[in-house]
């Protein structure tokens, strides 16, 4: 997708809106990926799902599918399907039909049946799927007829509507799926994508930018806000450099100093909400030491998560001591955590033969995340901590996009990882995390697999009343205690940083950004001129 860049900046300032974004996506399709970069720059713009959250909520409200019909067993799922809903197009497609069944239909089947012809077109997992357990859970997918989808489940599945509100549940168009085959082009479905959102994609330029353009005929109602320009930017010094400068309208993960020097600002405005998040250091059990419980739970000890609250998030976050954030009602606080004790850390460490330590590795991701600031530094005061008892680290970093390939296929002793809830529901932490299923699509960094673990999870899930399921959760977090294929160190505050002109924006509690139906006040006294014009250089081609 080429195009010149723009020529007058000033006359389209006020109906663009520049997010200074944290990093490049790896693909433009969200089923593809557990990235929450990946999700602002698809899912949340360019697609929709048959159900979706509220923003600013984990409410559940219609999208795609108006209504739905659940049989008694819990077993049975009827979508009917909003007519009329019209999708994007590009050079090599103009859509012939509406939204309909069979969107669904291929949507759901690409990621369901191995033997699908768009399975593997791009050498991708389909990280979500496989660890939320639908290959095992959904039985049969039928169309109805053209606004009918049934779904059929092995089992009851309580937070199924959820599941499939979440971002890789976004629905691709068949029709263009098709005519990309016909092509012989079909990896293009997942750099060039046809939705049915907001906005639809215009140009990308990898580590540079990318451009949206307003869905003119978006099913409910052309967005007030025309264009849409992410300027990618890693650092995040350099990211509220921009803000300062009025470049940027809204800047992702800010630091704590960021923050504090915002609200002193009159052009800045800081948003902030408790966040559905957890910071951790995986132990990939695996692999030699961390294959035993008793130096997982050594290394526990020894670590100081009060000093990496207050050097990392500036006292923005509270320490984490399992896996799921104490505001998601299945929270077990019967059990302490693991509290710093350098010298119970090396007599655990004795007991399971290191009496003279040993060395590892630590592995960090480039970019900076709502639910760690600032990775290198939260490995170095570990690294520190660590060397009081005897175990040497040593700390690499990667790209974000290596970071997560290698962590998947599990090449890491151990690596600072995170989570932000996708939908409000602590199977979503749970499952994706900790699952045995999990260990397969490489989202369980630990590759901690554990029956009992496992078989609470199902029986949480094929319930619906909240204070059952929550005690098999709260057991679950027992065994997860007790095992500790984790270092759990915070659940952090989210913050965002905008320009007061910016309206209606709403933090999302599950993470990511989220533009529609946000829009730009007019000011006359609005400064001119803008760097989009420098973000996107004449001539860039979408990659």
């Amino acid at each position: 997708m080429g195009g010149c860049s723009y020529q007058d900046a000033s006359k389209v300032k006020q109906n663009v809106l520049v997010y200074c974004s944290e990093g490049s996506p790896e693909t433009f399709n969200p089923q593809l990926s557990t990235s929450g970069t990946t999700f602002d720059a698809s899912s949340r713009t360019i697609y929709n799902r048959l159900v979706e959250f509220t923003p600013g909520s984990t409410l559940l409200k219609p999208a795609l599918a108006t209504s739905w019909e659940v049989s008694k067993n819990g077993k049975e799922y009827i979508f009917n399907l909003r007519k009329g809903v019209k999708f994007h197009r590009n050079e090599w497609f103009s859509p012939s039909r509406d939204f309909n069944a069979d969107d669904v239909i291929f949507s759901f089947q690409r990621q369901w049946l191995k033997t699908h012809p768009y399975h593997d077109v791009s050498k991708l997992s389909y990280g979500y799927f496989e660890s939320m357990g639908l290959r095992g859970l959904i039985t049969k997918i039928e169309k109805i007829d053209e606004y009918r989808v049934k779904f059929t489940l092995e089992r009851s599945e309580s937070p199924f509507l959820a599941t499939i509100a979440m971002d890789f549940a976004s629905i691709l168009s068949a029709e263009y799926a098709t005519t990309l085959l016909e092509k012989k082009m079909p990896e293009s479905i997942d750099t060039h994508p046809i939705g049915t959102g907001p906005y639809q994609l215009t140009r990308y330029q990898p580590d540079a930018f990318i451009r949206y353009q307003a869905h003119p005929n978006y099913w409910q109602g052309e967005q007030k806000l025309k264009e849409i320009v992410f300027a990618i930017t890693p650092s995040a010094s350099l990211r509220f450099a921009r803000m300062v400068a009025g470049e940027c309208d809204v800047m992702a993960n800010p630091l704590p100093v960021h923050i504090n020097v915002a609200k002193q600002q009159e052009n800045m405005q800081v948003l902030s909400e408790p966040g559905l998040n957890v910071s951790y250091l995986a132990l990939n059990t695996q692999k030699p030491p961390f294959d035993q419980a008793i130096v997982r739970q050594a290394i526990n000890h020894a670590i100081n998560k009060e000093s990496i609250i207050r050097t990392v998030y500036q006292n923005t976050a509270t320490k984490a001591k399992g896996p799921i954030p104490p505001n998601m009602w299945a929270y077990n606080n019967s059990f302490p955590g693991y509290e710093f004790d350098p010298d119970k850390a090396r007599e655990l460490l004795e007991i399971a033969g290191f009496e003279n330590g040993f060395s590892m590795n630590i592995w960090t991701m480039s970019a900076q995340r709502a639910y760690n600031p600032n990775a290198k530094k939260m490995a170095e005061l570990i690294q520190q901590d660590l060397k009081q008892v005897g175990i040497n680290v040593s700390i690499s970093t990667f790209e974000f996009g290596t970071f997560l390939y290698k962590t998947q296929h599990g090449e890491h002793h151990s690596s600072l990882m995170g989570w932000i809830s996708d939908n409000g529901d602590p199977d979503n932490f749970f499952s994706p995390l900790l699952s045995c299923a999990a260990t397969l699509s490489g989202t369980n960094a630990a590759f901690w697999c554990n029956p009992r673990f496992n078989q609470l999870l199902q029986q949480a899930r094929s319930i619906t009343d909240i204070e059952e399921r929550k005690k098999f959760y709260q057991k679950a977090q027992i065994i997860y205690q007790q095992s500790a294929p984790w270092v759990p160190i915070a659940h952090a505050t989210q913050h965002i940083i905008i320009n007061p002109r910016v309206k209606n924006f709403k933090i999302i509690p599950a993470g990511g950004i989220y533009f529609g139906d946000v829009y730009l006040a007019k000011n006359e006294t609005e400064k001119e001129n803008t760097d989009i014009d420098r973000i996107e250089k004449s001539g860039d081609k979408h990659d």
